[in-house]
């Protein structure tokens, strides 16, 4: 594989990447104005088409007001406000449908081409996989919102933004590794290195916790900080039973749940990067301490103000955007300090 090969390899990564950040933010918006549940049916082809006349439009109404969402939350809509709502929704699959092109024709040119060596072929491999776990995860998770409760199933919901986490994570780890690194001598490397495993199990745990905050709606209660108003512990935590089901299905264990790993990962993090400093490493890697800092601050405080404002729909975007920024510096950081292997052409 050639260097110009895999200069056109990483730039396709950091597509997939960067649309995969833009569909999450179309995703949000499309959660926080309740538009999900709005296009009723699947049709990966023809649904590419939206309604283009007022009969179609009453057709694609009609066929929405037969679910629960309209029966039960939004009875007595007008057609302008079922208009908005589709449109999130067809915003976010057409993204999701253009991301899966931006994925197909290349793959599809790399392997004809040859541009492909194995490990790439692999990779690419498990991208498109993931790709097609997520179109369906996608489906599966709206429909547990067109059957009893007009809502998606919180459990899905965290599937679904957790695949995405995941095909962002891979398209950024993948990108790095076809820069052509040079061998540094970091200090402290293995220490900061466990710090951060510990702080990446964390995040994942936050991030799965995060949608389960979402999926409840858990972000609608107890909107106080950093007391959930006069308690640390509020007396609903340990109300269902059997007892670990409070950390999955009460909303307000969910929210504590999320309050207490949010307030470990700001206290790791200080730590790292005192350490950083403490080990005197190079400039590098200081700087990536600090930004890993500044961005969990920068979380830490879009959190608390999304709680206490009550979820308004752009700061609860913005709260899902910078989570997955701070995984990006995470796994930035990672690849900084890990030992390096020389890049091979031909």
């Amino acid at each position: 594989m050639t260097h110009q090969d895999k200069t056109y390899i990483r730039r396709w990564y950091w597509s997939g990447a960067i649309l995969v950040f833009v569909i999450l933010v179309i995703g949000g918006i499309t959660r926080l104005t309740g538009s999900g549940l709005s296009m009723t049916d699947w049709k990966p082809i023809m649904g590419s088409i939206p309604p283009l006349t007022e009969t179609q439009w009453e057709d694609a109404f009609d066929q929405y007001k037969q679910f629960p969402e309209y029966q039960v939350v939004n009875r007595g809509m007008s057609m302008s406000e079922f208009k908005f709502i589709f449109f999130w929704e067809y915003l976010h699959r057409m993204a999701a449908r253009f991301l899966g092109l931006v994925f197909i024709i290349p793959f599809a040119w790399f392997t004809v081409k040859k541009k492909f060596d194995k490990t790439q072929f692999r990779r690419a491999l498990f991208l498109m996989t993931l790709g097609i776990a997520q179109a369906l995860m996608g489906w599966y998770m709206v429909m547990s919102g067109l059957i009893d409760i007009p809502a998606v199933s919180h459990y899905r919901l965290a599937a679904h933004l957790s695949l995405a986490f995941i095909i962002f994570g891979a398209c950024l780890w993948f990108a790095l590794d076809l820069y052509d690194k040079k061998q540094v001598e970091i200090s402290g490397r293995s220490e900061l290195n466990r710090w951060l495993i510990l702080f990446t199990v964390l995040l994942v745990i936050q991030i799965v916790w995060g949608a389960f905050v979402a999926g409840l709606n858990a972000g609608h209660i107890y909107n106080t900080f950093p007391k959930m108003y006069q308690y640390w512990f509020p007396p609903e935590l340990w109300i269902s039973e059997p007892l670990l089901i409070n950390f999955i299905e009460n909303i307000v264990t969910v929210q504590w749940m999320h309050r207490v790993v949010g307030t470990l990962l700001a206290l790791i993090v200080i730590v790292m990067w005192v350490r950083a400093i403490q080990l005197k490493s190079d400039l590098t890697t200081r700087m990536w301490s600090f930004s890993l800092f500044s961005v969990v601050l920068i979380q830490y405080l879009i959190g608390v103000f999304t709680l206490i404002y009550h979820v308004p729909v752009w700061l609860g975007v913005l709260h899902q955007a910078v989570a997955m920024i701070l995984l990006g510096v995470v796994l930035g950081y990672f690849h900084h300090i890990k030992q390096p292997k020389p890049l091979q052409f031909n």
